[in-house]
Order: C-alpha cells, then sequence, then structure tokens
C-alpha cells in the first residue's frame, strides 16, 4: 500500500474543530490505497482537549510524536493568566479588552514568530522527519495548515527528498481574516509572503477548503489548486437520539466571536417575547464554546440572559447530539474581507443533521450558494433585520404549530469519506 507523511500540529486528544480534517482523512485514506504516517507534536499546548476523538485514529498506523516548545506559557505568565487556562487566540474571542501586555504579547507573536507561534518545531521536526523517511520511505506528503508551521516543515522535506507534496489549506494563509489584524512589520509581511509563495512554487498540489478561497489563491499565484470541504462523518451521527428539545432552540457551537456577533438574532427574539410574553418560557438559546465578551453583552442589553445558556467547551459528541435535537443552528460567518470563502467546519454537520439553518452573511457567498440549492435553512446579511425576523418567525410558527421540521438535502457528497476520495486521487495524480 501507498504510504503518506501526515503533517499536523492537531491530533487527539486535541479538541476544536482543527483536529478534524487531518483526523477524520486518516481514518479513510486506506479505504483508498493509502496508508497514512501521521507527524504530530508529543506535548502541544492544544486550546482544550477532547479524549472523544481518540476512537477515530485507524488501527496500527504509525504516529509519529516530536516534542515543540510554545510561547504560550510566556504568554501567561506576562499577562497574569492561570497556567491551566485554555490557551484560546484573543484575536479570535476577548474575555476583556487586551491591556498593554497582550497587546505587546500579540505584536511579538506577529513579527517574531514566522509563520505563526508554532514556529520553534520546524527545525527539530526536520531533523527527526529526514532520519524518518531515510529507515521507512513515503511515497507523498500532506501538511495541513494553519499553524502553516506545517507547511514550511513539509516544504523544507519535499524539497530535501523530492517527495511529492500536497499542501492543504483548512484557511488561507496571507489572505486569511484575522492576518491583518496582527501588527505586522514590512520585514515580517515580507517574510511570510515569501514563505507563502516558495509553497506555491514547491506542492505539487494545493487544496483548500472552499470554492472561493480557491479563487482567491491563484489570484496570488497558486497552482493546481482544488477544493477539498471540511465534510460531516456518519459515523458521529450513529445511535444518536433525533428528537428535537421540548422548547424552540436555537444553538450555536464553536467560537462565537466579536466579528460574528448576531446582534439582530437577540433584537428579533426580543421583540417576539415583547409581543407575546409567554414565548419566554417556550425558547432557549445554547451557546457551545467560547463566547466574546461583546455577544454576552448583546444578550443582556437584549433582555435575553434568563433564556440563554453559556455551556463553555463541549465535547464532539455533546455538540453533535445538540445540533440534532435543535431547531435552527445558528451559523454566522466571520465578518472580514475574505468572508465569501468561509464555511466553517460545522456546516456540513449542520447540513447533515436534519435541521433548520440560519446563516449570517452575504447572501453570494459559498455558504449561502449551498444553502439557497437546498430546503435547510438561509444565508442572511447581518444587518437585514427584517428578514432575520421574518426566518425567525416563520420558524417559531412552524414549532408551534407541530409542523415537521425540515427534510434533509441530499448531502452525501459532502461526507468525510467522500472528500477523503478525492484526497487520495489527488495523491495518486502527484506520484505518477
Amino acid at each position: 500500500m501507498k504510504r503518506v507523511l501526515i503533517i499536523t500540529y492537531y491530533w487527539p486528544p486535541s479538541g476544536g474543530v482543527s483536529v478534524h480534517r487531518c483526523l477524520k482523512f486518516a481514518k479513510y485514506l486506506r479505504r483508498f490505497g493509502w496508508e497514512p504516517v501521521v507527524y504530530a507534536p508529543r506535548n502541544a499546548h492544544y486550546p482544550y482537549l477532547d479524549e472523544s476523538m481518540m476512537k477515530d485514529i485507524p488501527d496500527g498506523i504509525d504516529v509519529i510524536k516530536g516534542s515543540i516548545i510554545e510561547p504560550f506559557q510566556f504568554f501567561k505568565l506576562i499577562t497574569g493568566r492561570k497556567l491551566k487556562d485554555p490557551m484560546i487566540n484573543p484575536i479570535h474571542a476577548r474575555n476583556k479588552k487586551p491591556n498593554f501586555l497582550e497587546s505587546l504579547s500579540i505584536w511579538i507573536r506577529g513579527n517574531f514568530f514566522i509563520p505563526d507561534a508554532r514556529s520553534l518545531w520546524i527545525r527539530p521536526s526536520v531533523r527527526r522527519l529526514s532520519r524518518y523517511i531515510r529507515e521507512k520511505p513515503v511515497d507523498a506528503i500532506f501538511s495541513d495548515g494553519p499553524p502553516h508551521t506545517n507547511t514550511v516543515i513539509a516544504c523544507r522535506l519535499a524539497n530535501k527528498f523530492n517527495i511529492p507534496w500536497l499542501a492543504d489549506f483548512q484557511d488561507p494563509w496571507t489572505q486569511v481574516d484575522y492576518y491583518e489584524l496582527f501588527p505586522l512589520s514590512k520585514k515580517a509581511d515580507k517574510k511570510h509572503k515569501k514563505l507563502e509563495q516558495e509553497t506555491f512554487q514547491t506542492a505539487g498540489k494545493i487544496t483548500i477548503a472552499s470554492p472561493t478561497w480557491k479563487k482567491d489563491l491563484e489570484m496570488i499565484g497558486a497552482r493546481n489548486v482544488d477544493v477539498l470541504y471540511y465534510g460531516y462523518d456518519e459515523d458521529d451521527f450513529q445511535g444518536l437520539d433525533p428528537s428535537p428539545y421540548d422548547q424552540f432552540t436555537i444553538s450555536h457551537a464553536g467560537i462565537l466571536g466579536y466579528d460574528r456577533n448576531p446582534e439582530n438574532v437577540f433584537r428579533a427574539l426580543n421583540e417576539f417575547i415583547s409581543e407575546n410574553p409567554d414565548l419566554e418560557g417556550k425558547i432557549r438559546i445554547l451557546l457551545a464554546g467560547v463566547v466574546d465578551m461583546s455577544v454576552k453583552k448583546s444578550v443582556t442589553e437584549h433582555g435575553l440572559e434568563k433564556i440563554t445558556d453559556y455551556l463553555g467547551t463541549v465535547s464532539k459528541p455533546e455538540a453533535i447530539k445538540m445540533t440534532l435535537k435543535s431547531h435552527v443552528l445558528l451559523l454566522p460567518l466571520n465578518r472580514s474581507a475574505n468572508i465569501k470563502g468561509r464555511m466553517p467546519g460545522k456546516f456540513y454537520e449542520y447540513l447533515r443533521a436534519d435541521r433548520n439553518i440560519l446563516a449570517l452573511g452575504p447572501t453570494d457567498s459559498d455558504v449561502g450558494k449551498i444553502l439557497s440549492e437546498s430546503t435547510q435553512g438561509k444565508c442572511v446579511n447581518y444587518e437585514d433585520f427584517s428578514a432575520i425576523r421574518e426566518h425567525l418567525k416563520l420558524q417559531i410558527d412552524q414549532y408551534l404549530e407541530g409542523v415537521s421540521l425540515v427534510s434533509r438535502t441530499n448531502v452525501e457528497a459532502f461526507s468525510v469519506e467522500v472528500q477523503t476520495s478525492k484526497l487520495a486521487g489527488y495523491l495518486d495524480e502527484l506520484i505518477k
């Protein structure tokens, strides 16, 4: 069987969406003639852990672990955080306004740790994997970024051993939404772009998570680019009770940052309850994951504290259960320059779950285009209050009338297994 070296930072027991991509590909690659060999950090400082992900690691695969030095402990010390607290990127979500030390830390991170905070892992990883490849050759390399430390490691190995390389992007590099939020010097920006261009020139194949981002990459010089969606894993849904909650439930799982504040959703719910106070006991908002302070403020300002539950970090199975049992699944896209290509990993699980989806963002985004062709929801601009209100009122009215929930659109093309078959096909092309 052909062997592919998968270079990833996120690997069980890591939690969160980032671990799913490489883990699920590794789970299904053997079905398509490829034996995965995984390289991951031994002592990574993951934001949170999820032991439930361990079940998806294929039996008997070779997992190489390399020690990693990360600056997060130092960041916690100088910012006064507890060492055991999860390390959530303050660029995505905040508990409070950043102070001087936190701002300084972000500046240091952006200008001295290139391409990212895991950059100290590059040199020892190249040495360790060089020894491994000499002893146990591989037919191809697959790297997944961000963090683009993985990308740099793979690039150096591909050049050194002349091994075909597929560079995968969950998110873009210099085009990612938070890149412009880093206070980068001209020198740092130039280095990022140089490394990115080296990737485009070295990788035999590039994949990325959405059609719009594929076009964006091609505009800055990437070649032979195709789309690999996150996808959903059918196994995650087996044996779960799909019956909805008794209360009309709107839920969101994942990071709900300040650039995704669904304020008009809260405003609409406030109006419904003001017009019909009996609804207060029939509506529930469930927010699982990290929630920015601005979102919590919006909940309070619209008088929804009594019906809102902040669940904190939950495991993957718990998130899937909540998704299956909710009536409306909230999908706010990052309000940023590249919002049209943002396709969150949970979107595919939302599609599979047979529930109504309310996406917030441009109607001509990649998410909006898929929803416009399905029966499972709607994409509405953040500022379009009347459309948000109308959509929610329809869902609440159907709930009160006991109308059945939506019928699932044919979404099998978005399954992880189908996406893995595409990946295997790309790897086959690379080694010819």
